[in-house]
């Protein structure tokens, strides 16, 4: 199958995503970490004003992922430059769609932009002195599929977080790391 990927820039294009978010991590993660704390991770990191918010105050660019000859949204990226390289802080696909593609598709398309971003004279990046340039994310423990995907295109585990969210719940995270070479 074919995939549009494209930024978005309009509140509906947001309100969609948010929406695509719900739907997913309502699917996916309660299994995983409960009803309670998926409902909250939902509206404190993927409402629609949490996005508007990282698109406008904290440098991330998002993406929605599209069937070619489709405006149905089907899976969704958040990137953001960062002292490292990349923060892939969001990849996700609807259940009906994983692998057929998408998922792989993101993560070049992310790599890409973390080697446009780390060369750009004014980055984030290129104001440190990391020897090698990263795109990275942080992955759930028990998120067995997706773990074996982000192995599977280069990743590794760096390291283990248990991070504090709010509201009594916690992130029981890998830290995992796709390192790629600077380019001039």
């Amino acid at each position: 199958m074919a995939f549009t990927i494209r930024k978005l820039k309009t509140d509906e294009e947001i309100n969609d995503v948010a929406a695509l978010a719900k739907e997913i991590w309502t699917e996916h993660y309660v299994p995983l970490i409960g009803a309670a704390q998926t409902e909250y991770m939902i509206a404190v990191f993927q409402s629609a004003s949490r996005i508007k918010s990282d698109i406008a105050e904290k440098n991330y660019s998002y993406f929605a992922v599209f069937p070619d000859g489709s405006n149905e949204q089907i899976a969704y990226l958040a990137l953001q430059p960062d002292d490292k390289g990349v923060f892939l802080s969001k990849i996700y696909v609807k259940k009906e769609y994983r692998r057929q593609g998408a998922a792989k598709m993101l993560t070049d398309f992310a790599l890409d932009f973390a080697k446009e971003s780390t060369r750009m004279p004014d980055s984030v990046y290129a104001k440190t002195k990391y020897a090698r340039p990263r795109l990275w994310l942080t992955v759930n423990k028990g998120n067995a599929g997706s773990i074996e995907f982000y192995k599977k295109v280069g990743f590794v585990i760096d390291k283990e977080a248990v991070t504090d969210i709010g509201n009594d719940f916690y992130m029981n995270d890998y830290i995992m790391t796709l390192y790629f070479e600077a380019e001039e």
